[in-house]
């Protein structure tokens, strides 16, 4: 008995031993399953799986005709804006990951972009157009689209499924029906009153009382972009009642009171720039680029 004993303990430890193998082995496998990734590739996809997706826009650089030399700096500069906008947009995608409804990425990030990138590749034809033959139909190149299988810096694998159902995150389609952010918080109550005047309105500083006396040879292009000024907060006013009942709290500054400003300090800094040819250049209109909600 005394000598069973041993051998009794031996198998007993052999089989403990193979069974928390089993065991550890069933963990790592089934954490490889539920990421969705093999073994090898799962360090290098793991941020993948929560990625936003990115924005893809259609290049304009291509598209333009030979460039005159006296409007390359500016068309440059406008090219570069194009990036910059872009780049901007993407970032706003990663930090607004959650937020809204099915609409959320179309109506806070997209349609302020192509507005933006129309503006923008306007410039451009208007500054080839003053000394050569003006390129026709660029504004077809702002629309921009989301491609929601995204990757990460790394350039790892396109995301997937996760297992709280957002499947890589297509177009934000797995923030619809985000109960949380039914109603708009600068529109609360107003979920009956879609089109209706209770949507709020907004209300921007005016920019011409502001301004110095405007040389006659810059007067045409102020009054164009004074105009646009008029124009931007119409348009604003225009999304805010189409988007009554949309987002979370954050969803007006977001959606529009932020792109309006955006556009709003590009159209006064072409103002003080129009007005700075031929004289003093006026400071600071930009602190007149934001806007507030009127309830």
């Amino acid at each position: 008995m005394s000598r069973a004993l041993p051998k009794y303990n031996k198998r007993r430890v052999t089989f403990i031993g193979g069974a928390a193998a089993v065991a550890l082995s069933g963990t790592v496998i089934a954490g490889f399953a539920l990421a969705g990734e093999t073994p090898d590739s799962g360090a290098k996809n793991a941020r993948t799986l929560a990625g936003p997706g990115t924005i893809t826009c259609p290049d304009v650089r291509s598209k333009l005709p030979a460039v005159p030399a006296s409007a390359k700096a500016e068309v440059d500069r406008n090219l570069a804006l194009l990036n910059t906008q872009i780049q901007e947009a993407n970032k706003r995608l990663v930090d607004t990951v959650g937020q809204g409804g099915p609409n959320f990425v179309q109506n806070a990030i997209l349609g302020p972009l192509k507005d933006k990138r129309v503006s923008t590749v306007n410039r451009i034809a208007t500054a080839i157009g003053r000394t050569a033959a003006k390129p026709q139909g660029l504004d077809s190149l702002a629309t921009c689209t989301l491609n929601a299988a995204g990757t990460n810096a790394g350039g790892g694998a396109a995301g997937k499924p996760q297992a709280g159902g957002n499947a890589g995150n297509a177009g934000n389609a797995g923030n619809a029906g985000n109960a949380g952010n039914a109603g708009n918080a600068g529109n609360a109550g107003n979920a009956g009153n879609a089109g209706n005047a209770a949507a709020g309105t907004i209300t921007c500083p005016d920019v011409r009382s502001k301004l110095p006396a405007v040389p006659a040879s810059a007067k045409a292009e102020v009054d164009r972009n004074l105009a646009l000024l008029d124009t931007q907060i119409r348009e604003a006013n225009t999304r805010l009642v189409n988007t009554v009942g949309q987002g979370g709290p954050n969803f007006v500054q977001n959606a529009i009171l932020g792109p309006l400003k955006d556009k709003r300090v590009s159209t006064v800094n072409r103002i003080a720039t129009a007005i700075g040819r031929t004289a003093a250049k006026p400071q600071g209109l930009d602190s007149l680029a934001a806007c507030t909600l009127n309830k």
